[in-house]
């Protein structure tokens, strides 16, 4: 099976990697020169286009920031849609919005490409090691075929419905990741403020009920006051502005996302959107005018 790898990004270079140490030939294509030449030196080719890593692939795998990313690279100009054959199939491993999942998968369709959407949880570290999980939309005997080359990234890969419901369940795990993270910063601020250590709140609850991976992976980083980014907070903005639609679209109410929006939405505004989103505990020092950092 050959493989093609579009967007290389903090999340698709080292899912790339990870393919081609599992033994696949890969084609690969960024906009960006820096990640293309270490997927070269890795053993990858490289190829100019969306279109020429299509040419030269069963299955294209694409790692893209948002629906009009995707959009655009299957079907612009010399996109991949441009290479595709009937048989072939794309996996978009992006987070986007499950409608634009389904339109795609149709559009593909016409061509006779398999479609999945396997949009993918962890951050860099996780996909670095090979451990991100996977959840994915799609036709049962597609996902069979492609099952173990999404092994190759992930720790765990789940299909959890037709096309378009990957895109759902990350939607409900950015939910909960936000809300979580938001949750734990408010507490921390409470002890802050009352003057016991976050740092020893942590460790006293971490093994109880309140404890949970978000607040493994992010306390350090709230304590060394170290945003440097797994996952962007405009990255985390554009995922709950597609919760946000879908909710509105369906007539689900959702207030707890819309105040953990808005606080991300309000450190956009100062400047923070290129910082990790365990940030979120930088707009409760702001309005409580207190510091967790640990010193």
């Amino acid at each position: 099976m050959k493989v093609g790898f579009v967007g290389l990004g903090i999340m698709g270079r080292p899912m790339a990697l990870n393919v081609l140490k599992a033994g696949y030939e890969l084609t690969v294509f960024d906009f960006n020169e820096a990640p293309m030449r270490e997927l070269e030196e890795a053993g990858a080719h490289r190829a100019a286009s969306g279109r020429e890593v299509a040419e030269n692939a069963d299955v294209v795998i694409t790692m893209l920031p948002n629906s009009p990313h995707v959009r655009s690279a299957l079907f612009d100009e010399n996109g991949i849609a441009e290479g595709l054959e009937a048989g072939n199939a794309v996996i978009d491993m992006s987070s986007i919005a499950p409608l634009a999942s389904r339109e795609f998968a149709e559009k593909l369709s016409e061509k006779g490409v398999d479609f999945l959407d396997a949009p993918v949880s962890g951050g860099e570290p996780k996909a670095i090691d090979g451990s991100i999980a996977v959840m994915v939309g799609g036709d049962e005997a597609v996902f069979a075929k492609y099952e173990a080359l999404l092994q190759t990234m992930a720790s765990t890969v789940t299909l959890v419905g037709g096309v378009g419901a990957g895109n759902i369940t990350k939607l409900a795990n950015q939910m909960i990741v936000a809300i979580n993270i938001a949750a734990v910063s408010e507490a921390y601020s409470l002890a802050k403020k009352a003057g016991v250590s976050p740092e020893n709140v942590y460790k006293a609850i971490r093994s109880g009920l309140a404890g949970s991976t978000v607040m493994d992976q992010k306390s350090q980083k709230i304590f060394d006051a170290n945003y440097d980014p797994g996952f962007r907070i405009e990255l985390h903005i554009k995922d709950l502005q597609n919760v946000m639609d879908t909710s509105y679209g369906i007539n689900v109410s959702a207030p707890f996302t819309s105040l953990a929006m808005e606080v991300m939405q309000s450190l956009k505004a100062h400047g923070h959107e290129k910082e990790d989103h365990s940030a979120i505990a930088e707009w409760y020092e702001m309005v409580n005018d207190i510091s967790l950092k640990e010193e």
